[in-house]
């Protein structure tokens, strides 16, 4: 996963200096070890030693949780300059056997850079979480009393509808927050799990087809790597 990773992220610096980097967050469900973490094996296949650096794990929205944070820390810290990456290797933990699974995850890394800058950035973010809803889709972990090997598990039907609704509730939110109207939307980069329902969610926000990035059929879902 990090070997990925620190792709994306050379790509995404360009032929920016690595070592101005101040701050790397990871988002990965896949991460290379339990620890060290796979921000510091970026961190250290990149050769900056300086960089604060840690893992987020909130799997399909580990992305957005990473952005929040480093926008937060640089809200409030010295962080100059910062790197975020979304990176997994699902083809690790998915059942080959199981085509309700195997067929729909991918493998992926992205990353953006994060500058401080007097003009606008980010207007707004929508956060959230609801545990109870932990049963629809999961990898057992080491300690657990599920069959070893620890595959992902998922009941479809029952994603599919959390999903739509949660995704347009927050959409939802965040556009009340931030003022903004479905219709000043030019373009919506929705998480890559599902073209139905990707479709459900930008029919109830009334945006239309031809503003939705869709890459789904390219690479599947790869989750904490989908969005960036």
């Amino acid at each position: 996963t990090s070997d990925i990773a620190v792709e994306a992220a050379l790509r995404a610096l360009g032929s920016k200096n690595p070592n101005d980097v101040q701050l790397i967050v990871v988002a990965t469900a896949t991460p290379d070890a339990f620890f060290p973490s796979t921000a510091c094996r970026v961190q250290a296949k990149m050769e900056n030693s300086k960089a604060v650096a840690f893992d987020v794990s909130a799997a399909c929205s580990g992305f957005i949780y990473a952005l929040y944070i480093a926008d937060s820390i640089m809200r409030s810290n010295r962080v100059e300059k910062s790197l975020v990456i979304g990176a997994e290797r699902f083809s690790r933990i998915v059942n080959w056997k199981d085509r309700t699974t195997c067929i729909l995850f991918g493998d992926g890394a992205g990353a953006v850079v994060l500058k401080k800058s007097e003009e606008e950035g980010i207007l707004g973010f929508d956060l959230g979480a609801d545990g109870s809803y932990g049963d629809l889709l999961y990898v057992p972990s080491v300690g657990s009393n599920e069959e070893f090997p620890f595959y992902v598990r998922m009941r479809g039907n029952e994603v599919f509808k959390v999903a739509v609704r949660t995704m347009v509730d927050s959409a939802f939110r965040v556009l009340e927050k931030t003022g903004v109207s479905p219709q000043e939307i030019d373009l919506l980069v929705p998480h890559q799990a599902n073209v139905r329902i990707i479709n459900a969610v930008a029919e109830r926000l009334g945006i239309k087809k031809e503003k939705i990035f869709i890459n789904l059929d390219k690479y599947g879902n790869t989750s904490a790597a989908s969005i960036p």
